[in-house]
């Protein structure tokens, strides 16, 4: 699952990404081009409603490439995601 947020007066806007909790055992971060693709920066955290999720703050309009990293360097995609390619998910921020 994937969320934005309303923006905020500086014009940007908070996008949450969210997997259940069950999804893979150990460490998920999700990385892209709001870090630099750099893994450990965004970890997953679990949360109370069962799920592991994290939250970026990017610029309103932004185009957000971005892919999940498990542990043992497993790379996999969000099929909430507004489209995706080669270079894994985007998320258009409004």
């Amino acid at each position: 699952m994937i969320k934005q947020s309303r923006p905020s007066q500086d014009g940007s806007r908070k996008v949450t990404f969210a997997l259940p909790g069950n999804h893979l055992a150990g460490t998920i971060s999700v990385v892209g081009t709001f870090n630099d693709w750099t893994p450990g920066v965004h970890v997953l955290r679990r949360r109370s409603n069962g799920t592991i999720s994290t939250t970026i703050t990017v610029p309103a309009g932004s185009d957000v490439r971005f892919r999940y990293l498990g542990e043992n360097g497993v790379w996999f995609d969000d099929p909430d995601a507004d489209a995706l390619s080669h270079e894994g998910g985007l998320v258009r921020v409004s």
